[in-house]
């Protein structure tokens, strides 16, 4: 499989938007009340061009300072140095927290050889004072980097990327297909999180526009699930890579990404 799942851990967020551990084993949800539960999953891709890395988690460091996520890409058996593109589906403080690692007091781009990919509605609206979702602190270190790809609308990255403005869950949010060694990834960040919301109709009021985000589930998964596209569903509690296939009754159903085609 080209595709790896970092996952960064279980969190639960409340009206303070504070992302706050959160182990089954031990805590309990009661303890919590008007939280959200949610996993985080940024998403590494073996492509032709590099290393793809979609979105960059919280930012949640070890013991000795570096981020969790470096560490799960090491464990993948890669490099962070050796990632080519960082995709971004919004910059969110979830999604875009590990764009950088503390050193001393001092933020560096997590991954210096990197191009962030970023819409240019996003990042101005980032800088807008207007939601305290973002942490213009990290994207400072970021702009002064050189590192920084702003696009705008739809567009192609190179001959395997393309990416798409969504609008739902953000005015900008972006969402990726990603078309490599015979397969087609489609990273939908927050607007396709977790597989049962492809197949229960609800608008989030957690998106700035529910019921656009409502439609677009429903687009990319009739799309999707016909086409063989394999999701990357970045809040997942269970599958977090997966495949469509095909039930007996006609209609589809969303398996782990590991388990085999069916001929």
């Amino acid at each position: 499989m080209q595709a790896h799942s970092l996952f960064e851990g279980s969190f639960s967020v409340d009206s303070s938007k504070k992302f706050v551990p959160f182990d089954a084993s031990k805590d309990s949800k009661k303890d919590r009340p008007g939280s959200l539960f949610i996993h985080v999953h940024p998403f590494l891709i073996e492509s032709a061009n590099g290393l793809l890395l979609l979105d960059t988690g919280i930012g949640f460091a070890d013991n000795d300072g570096d981020l969790q996520l470096r560490y799960n890409i090491r464990k993948a058996g890669f490099e962070p140095n050796n990632v080519r593109y960082v995709l971004l589906s919004h910059l969110h403080k979830d999604h875009a927290g590990g764009m950088v690692v503390d050193r001393n007091g001092t933020f560096r781009l997590a991954f210096p050889e990197a191009e962030y990919v970023v819409q240019r509605g996003e990042w101005e609206d980032a800088y807008s004072g207007k939601s305290d979702s973002y942490r213009t602190e990290i994207f400072d270190v970021l702009q002064r980097s050189g590192n920084l790809l702003l696009v705008e609308g739809n567009g192609v990255l190179n001959d395997e990327i393309n990416y798409e403005v969504s609008g739902g869950h953000t005015p900008h949010h972006q969402v990726f297909h990603i078309r490599t060694g015979g397969e087609h990834f489609f990273f939908g960040g927050d607007e396709a999180p977790e597989p049962e919301q492809f197949f229960r109709q609800f608008a989030a009021k957690y998106d700035y526009d529910g019921r656009k985000s409502m439609a677009l589930r429903q687009q990319y998964w009739d799309q999707g699930s016909v086409e063989g596209w394999i999701f990357l569903m970045y809040h997942s509690t269970n599958i977090a890579i997966g495949r469509p296939e095909v039930k007996e009754n006609g209609e589809y159903r969303l398996v782990d990404a590991a388990s085999p085609k069916k001929a």
